[in-house]
């Protein structure tokens, strides 16, 4: 079994979440090395929709995609043009009275915690996004949030990573991390300081113990259709479909793109390994959004295509230190909001390696909740 140099920190992963650890570790000063199979971008980051957003479903969720945006917000200043970093907003529409009282809980939440929120009525909803239907009980407008194209972000953060002396190892398949380095499949091993388990839902496979499940997802993109849309718009309902651990479900979820495309989503089945395009669950999610935004049903579309966000029992990622291997960092299981809290996560972890306390609480994420 052959040995090669030994690093600070070898990063299995080269996903958003990987991706910014290793950016952040390396300019931190750390000898890193990247390894991935397939290269940059290529698993669930490659099929997301690059929304940058604050969420509130818990006090952990909120603090740890607050965090996140306000580091997304400085990298902006440098990410490259062709990130298409743009701060359009997010707008969460109720359809009734019932979804109109969460948008008002949601703006209370917000407002309390110093996050920018409005409430809109039908006319104001209506002036903000002239092609949803009338007859919508109103929403809550988010404008800090903001989109990202994420595979060109993430390989941004491994050329910095790599601006700053990362290496990169790509086309290699990792069987195992010990807490002294990985192995890869033909036996040769590279040994580490620390070793970061960001490969998602390939987390499982390398360290014993890990629990995360498969949702995987449907999008939908259309031709170029100038200011068709120009805020991420998302149903209420939304909150309910991604929580549920059983039930295949859908919700109406669109995105300007700054190629002035329109990016249709979502849908959510749980522990399906198939990535075929379902066709049963498109028509649902495509006559879900039509039912919202009916002109969406004159578009274009241009491509469909599927992936599979990494989730936990909790809904929570695992972010920390792996409780029986020292060495061993966890960043892993961000089910739908991998893009926000890379930042976040990232920070997390390098911070830990650091020895630095984090700027957050982190103990919400510590991987010893679910040993």
């Amino acid at each position: 079994m052959s040995q090669s140099r030994t690093y600070d920190c070898v990063v299995v992963g080269a996903g958003i979440v990987g991706a910014a650890c290793a950016m952040h570790l390396a300019r931190d000063g750390f000898s890193v090395t990247i390894v991935d199979e397939r290269g940059v971008a290529t698993g669930t980051t490659a099929a997301g929709m690059g929304h940058i957003v604050v969420m509130d479903d818990s006090d952990a969720q909120f603090a740890l995609t607050e965090y996140s945006q306000r580091l997304w917000d400085e990298f902006a200043l440098t990410l490259p043009a062709d990130c298409d970093h743009e701060n359009c907003g997010t707008i969460w529409v109720a359809a009734d009275g019932e979804e109109l009282a969460e948008a008002r809980r949601k703006h209370d939440f917000y407002k309390t915690r110093g996050v920018r929120s409005e409430m809109l009525d039908e006319k104001t909803l209506r002036e903000a996004e002239p092609n949803l239907r009338e007859g919508l009980a109103g929403g809550l407008l988010v404008p800090g949030d903001s989109v990202v194209y994420q595979p060109r972000a993430a390989a941004e953060f491994v050329d910095d990573a790599i601006r700053n002396g990362a290496e990169t190892i790509f086309g290699r398949r990792v069987v195992m991390v010990t807490n002294g380095g990985i192995e890869f499949e033909n036996g040769d091993r590279i040994n580490a300081g620390n070793v970061v388990v960001a490969a998602g839902i390939g987390s499982c496979d390398l360290v014993a113990g890990v629990r995360i499940r498969r949702k995987k997802g449907h999008l939908v993109i259309t031709e170029r259709y100038p200011d068709f849309v120009s805020h991420q718009i998302v149903e209420l309902g939304y909150l309910k479909s991604a929580h549920s651990s059983a039930l295949d479900s859908v919700a109406f979820n669109v995105q300007p793109r700054a190629t002035e495309q329109v990016l249709i989503g979502s849908s959510r089945q749980y522990d399906i390994d198939d990535p075929a395009v379902d066709y049963e669950i498109l028509g649902r999610m495509t006559r879900r959004a039509f039912e919202y935004m009916p002109a969406l049903a004159n578009l274009a579309a241009v491509r469909v295509w599927t992936g599979f966000r990494p989730a936990t029992d909790d809904n929570l990622p695992l972010i920390g230190r792996h409780p029986e291997m020292p060495n061993v960092f966890l960043a892993a299981g961000h089910e739908g909001l991998g893009i926000t809290t890379s930042a976040g996560t990232a920070a997390i972890i390098a911070d830990l390696i650091a020895g630095h306390e984090p700027a957050i609480d982190a103990s919400p994420y510590d991987p010893a909740r679910i040993f």
